[in-house]
């Protein structure tokens, strides 16, 4: 396992440089359409290949959305209450932010870290850093929280990093196995009442490449390592888990199910399987009928504005804080990545 990361408080001097994000270049594959082809009016996020002229795929019921009845609200919080409270009436006292931030160099040139300064989150796990720590902007040090860095050996690739207000009683990195512990996927810190898991799950890649890798290693063992440590404390985990559940996770499942990463049958098994191990999907707990729930768009041919995209951030917690849950919130209007932030409010815990 790596070796333990020790904390930046503003007073410590971090070598760190200002950078253009031009390091920021080297990036995994993600849902996303082919240059050469056209994102259809009813939305693919996804690559297709050549349309067979005079044929339709045949549309699988298990690819179709279950239409709902009449009235069904499908709405979801896009902005944190202030008021959010479990259902039993207490009030959140632990607000906790995750945000794949697609290279931390070219989101601080777009954020300046207002997006902290406004939210003032308890928690806040960010992905795809895609940067060595010699080379942070040194603006992304904030005095007001004890600050974890992974970095993936690879640089320009992957990473993760974790913000908390309180010192944590312990930070580990990876999840004790040697071969996926280089890419700098995983931040654990412990604290007196929970496990707060930070992860960027691998992505399958361009072609499937690595969804062997992902869906027959990566997954069973970062399974069994929550496993582990649900048996010690409860935990709450968040991050891109670069799946899209179910199909109303993202918007169009017929064209894009085992074509495009992130929605490979494979893919959802595993985390049906997570799931099924005492975990629970925070957000389709309280909004199960959601729709256009999305917390990522490719930024080719104006996704976003189409909304044409996919639910790959989370927020899974152990079955047994279901009661301490009060909410939780896309905020889709947060811009800086081709990710949104996603926003976990909990009572109770310390």
């Amino acid at each position: 396992m790596p070796p333990k990361r020790k904390a930046k408080k503003a007073s410590e001097k971090t070598p760190a440089t200002e950078d253009s994000g031009a390091g920021d270049t080297a990036t995994e594959e993600k849902p996303s359409p082919s240059k050469k082809q056209k994102i259809e009016a009813d939305g693919d996020s996804g690559k297709k290949g050549p349309a067979k002229k005079g044929k339709k795929a045949p549309i699988r019921k298990e690819d179709t959305i279950e239409p709902l009845p009449e009235g069904t609200d499908t709405s979801f919080p896009t902005e944190v209450n202030p008021d959010a409270k479990t259902k039993d009436g207490r009030k959140f006292s632990l607000k906790i932010a995750s945000w794949n931030l697609n290279g931390i160099r070219a989101w601080y040139d777009k954020d300046k870290m207002s997006y902290i300064k406004t939210e003032s989150p308890d928690i806040l796990c960010v992905q795809e850093t895609k940067c060595q720590e010699d080379q942070l902007p040194p603006g992304v040090i904030d005095k007001n929280y004890h600050i974890y860095w992974s970095p993936a050996e690879k640089a320009g690739y992957a990473g993760t990093g974790l913000y908390s207000k309180k010192k944590p009683i312990k930070v580990t990195y990876g999840i004790g196995v040697a071969k996926h512990d280089d890419e700098g996927r995983v931040i654990t810190a412990e604290y007196e009442d929970f496990f707060m898991v930070n992860a960027y799950v691998p992505n399958s890649g361009k072609g499937l490449v690595r969804l062997k890798y992902r869906t027959e290693e990566w997954d069973g063992a970062f399974t069994d390592y929550l496993k582990k440590l649900d048996a010690k404390k409860p935990v709450i985990m968040c991050g891109d888990l670069n799946v899209a559940h179910t199909p109303v996770d993202l918007k169009n499942p017929a064209t894009n199910r085992n074509k495009t990463p992130g929605y490979t049958d494979q893919e959802r098994e595993g985390f049906t399987k997570l799931l099924g191990e005492g975990f629970v999907d925070s957000f389709r707990a309280l909004y199960p009928n959601a729709r256009d729930c999305w917390s990522f768009w490719t930024y080719m041919m104006n996704a976003r504005a189409k909304n044409i995209g996919w639910r790959l951030d989370y927020f899974v917690i152990s079955e047994r804080l279901q009661k301490d849950l009060c909410d939780s919130v896309i905020q889709q209007k947060v811009m800086g990545s081709d990710h949104c932030p996603i926003m976990l409010l909990m009572a109770g815990l310390k």
